[in-house]
């Protein structure tokens, strides 16, 4: 078992039980199930009686699947449910299990079910054992073959299947394919639903059997699938002659297939007609009464199947579109970049999920980009995403810095009327020099794919989940810097991308990377291929894609250029200046100078802020000429010009442009038509050079 999944789990202290000794010596083998967790211990003469090595069992009862048939496993989970509701303390069954080398081995199993003392399931311990000898006795194996005869009858059989379908496909699925029509006993099928007063044909089979112009049909129209739902009663063609007769204008176009027979069924639900199923045979004369009953009770199961079809369909359709809704309608046009984004519903076995994506314009030509995910698969998830949305929207417009944008969105979801989490990573992005500021809250890592189409993991230290992080009161998230040259990719992604079936996350990333490595260098032919990658390893989960690419043509020669406003009063704005300084000088090549350039204009911003009344506005560029320089404008609205003294007594007032001159390599004054600009520059290594693209990328 993975030590890690034993971990997250919370089991019985005395979990798995130990067998008595007497248990092996008689070569039966026992199991220690836990249903909170869905464990399953098995010793080894278990593992021996399923002819599976200790590497093949992961304590998941999934892993049976392999050596026990797939009726058998039907007809085991209906017995233990059955158990488990009735109030029982143990069950007893024999079963097959197929060996490694095919053969098919009788298995007896019995397990004791502990209780709670609210009387609620919560252990079973069990033994199982081959029982092949014991079945060659033919009394017993006598008794055993009449219970698989009427356990394959032709409306349990049927039902069986059914039970597992979701979607009016899946139910047309089971009817169509070969072993359905070889449980109806019937060569073809047609089946229709009633829409509007018109009967839609939706499943027809094998090729052959669909009758032109009959994909529409009304009710009063002399077809046998609207006699019967007219009439709600079924119909029972004993003859190619009494079919001929009867539907003189549809024989010719069916009179090909070879019907014998044929039976058309009302399908009724609530007392209602949803459709109507036609079962055409091939070599048959007649219809028994006992058949007949066994046809209307079939008739019954499948309307009551298609009904929770149809409903399932209905829900997920409404789910989908609230989760459609709360999607942005249009992704705004970003200078410097294309964008593309994908969103895909994991239609089959899952309810909506809660991912999203938002691209958001900001001040000073930069763009925020989010990708997130809500707890759990349903229209409340949805509803949940579409609030943490807009409040990220908001936060990021109001012009806060990427960890203050998260910490205030976990803060809300905290405090919001749910219990759900979400994990989320936000990039705010300057496209003129190509920083990007990103946080992640619980989520994947986001990929990068260079010019030359390589691709690679981009490594972002992250904080816990939205909402998590509120009610832990760990809202510190840490800012990771990074630079996007130009025609490079950033992909955000939510895990049902990289989410694999038997795999783990780090296979799930090697594949999304060497799929992204070898993808369309168009990136909505690249989104539109990961989607498809879903699509054909049968994605369980929905999935949400946002990729950015920086244009070349966007990159100003001269370098980079950052700025922001900083309010009196506003320690979280002072902050963020301070980080965004800190971010350009080592996203442009700089860090060796880091402290002093961040050391200097805290000083130029803490003066403004000091001296005058108003707030300041910071810039940070990168200059060329004979040497490359980076420069910091702090400007405010005063007009009074700073002068350098020394310190005071205590040695602290007076200091600031001391320390600005002797960290930087020139600085000066600039008046202003309504103000001034207090600046400095410090010479950088050259971009090219090893120095300056050492450090410009995390």
């Amino acid at each position: 078992m993975d030590d890690r999944v034993a971990g997250a789990l919370s089991l019985p202290d005395d979990w798995p039980a130990h067998p008595d000794l007497s248990l092996a010596l008689n070569r039966m083998g026992s199991f220690d199930w836990d249903l909170d967790s869905g464990l399953m211990h098995m010793d080894q003469p278990a593992l021996d009686v399923f002819d599976l090595r200790p590497d093949e069992y992961d304590d998941r009862p999934a892993s049976l699947g392999q050596r026990v048939p797939t009726d058998e496993a039907i007809r085991l989970d209906g017995m233990v449910s059955q158990a488990l509701k009735s109030g029982r303390s143990n069950y007893g069954a024999y079963f097959r299990v197929m060996r490694r080398d095919g053969t098919l081995r009788w298995t007896h199993t019995q397990g004791f079910i502990r209780r709670d003392g609210t009387g609620r399931p919560r252990r079973i311990i069990g033994i199982v054992r081959d029982a092949t000898q014991e079945l060659a006795d033919s009394t017993a194996r006598r008794e055993v073959d009449q219970e698989r005869r009427r356990r394959t009858s032709l409306v349990e059989g049927t039902t069986a299947a059914l039970a597992h379908a979701r979607t009016v496909k899946d139910v047309t699925d089971v009817l169509k394919n070969s072993q359905g029509l070889a449980n109806l006993g019937a060569t073809s099928l047609v089946m229709g639903l009633l829409e509007s007063g018109r009967i839609h044909l939706v499943a027809d089979g094998p090729e052959g059997a669909y009758v032109p112009g009959t994909r529409y049909t009304r009710t009063d129209e002399p077809y046998p699938m609207s006699e019967v739902i007219r009439t709600l009663a079924p119909r029972f063609i004993e003859s190619a002659e009494d079919f001929a007769t009867t539907y003189p204008i549809l024989w010719p176009h069916i009179s090909h297939l070879g019907i014998t027979a044929a039976a058309y069924l009302p399908l009724i639900a609530q007392a209602r007609p949803i459709g109507a199923l036609g079962l055409l045979y091939g070599n048959k004369a007649g219809f028994t009464a006992d058949e007949r009953n066994l046809l209307v009770a079939l008739g019954s199961s499948i309307a009551q199947s298609l009904q929770r079809a149809m409903l399932y369909e209905q829900e997920h359709d409404l789910a989908e579109g609230l989760q459609q809704a709360m999607l942005p309608r249009q992704i705004p046009e970003v200078p410097g970049a294309q964008v593309a984004v994908r969103y895909r519903s994991a239609r089959l076995g899952r309810d909506i999920g809660g991912d999203w994506y938002d691209v958001i314009s900001l001040p000073g030509g930069r763009v925020g980009a989010v990708i997130g995910d809500v707890q759990g698969h349903d229209t409340h998830a949805a509803a949940v995403m579409g609030q943490l949305r807009i409040v990220l929207r908001a936060y990021a417009a109001e012009g806060h810095s990427p960890a203050t944008v998260m910490a205030r969105a976990s803060v809300f979801l905290h405090e919001l009327d749910t219990d759900r989490f979400a994990t989320c990573t936000y990039a705010e992005i300057d496209l003129s020099s190509g920083v990007v500021q990103l946080v992640r809250a619980g989520h994947v890592d986001p990929l990068v794919r260079d010019v030359d189409g390589s691709c690679r993991r981009l490594p972002v230290e992250g904080g816990l989940p939205l909402g998590l992080s509120a009610e832990f009161g760990r809202l510190e998230y840490p800012v990771s810097t990074v630079e996007l040259d130009p025609g490079q990719t950033l992909l955000l992604y939510t895990d049902g991308l990289v989410e694999l079936p038997g795999a783990d996350l780090d296979e799930g990333m090697q594949l999304l990377t060497s799929t992204v490595h070898n993808g369309p260098q168009d990136i909505q032919q690249l989104a539109d291929r990961l989607c498809d990658v879903v699509d054909e390893r049968g994605g369980e989960d929905d999935v949400a894609m946002l990729l950015l690419r920086r244009r070349a043509a966007h990159a100003p020669h001269p370098g980079g250029r950052l700025q922001q406003h900083v309010a009196q009063n506003d320690p979280e704005a002072l902050s963020s200046s301070r980080h965004m300084i800190r971010a350009a000088v080592r996203a442009w090549g700089a860090k060796d100078r880091a402290d002093e350039v961040e050391l200097a204009a805290d000083e130029l911003i803490t003066n403004a802020l000091m001296h005058t009344d108003g707030g300041a506005i910071v810039t940070i560029r990168v200059l060329t000429g004979p040497e490359r320089r980076l420069r910091v404008d702090v400007e405010d609205r005063s007009s009074a010009l700073p002068r350098r003294r020394d310190a005071g007594e205590s040695g602290v007032s007076g200091r600031g442009l001391m320390l600005v001159d002797r960290l930087s390599d020139v600085w000066g004054v600039e008046s202003r038509g309504n103000g001034k600009c207090v600046w400095c520059e410090f010479v950088i290594p050259e971009r090219g050079s090893r120095e300056g693209r050492r450090d410009a990328r995390m």
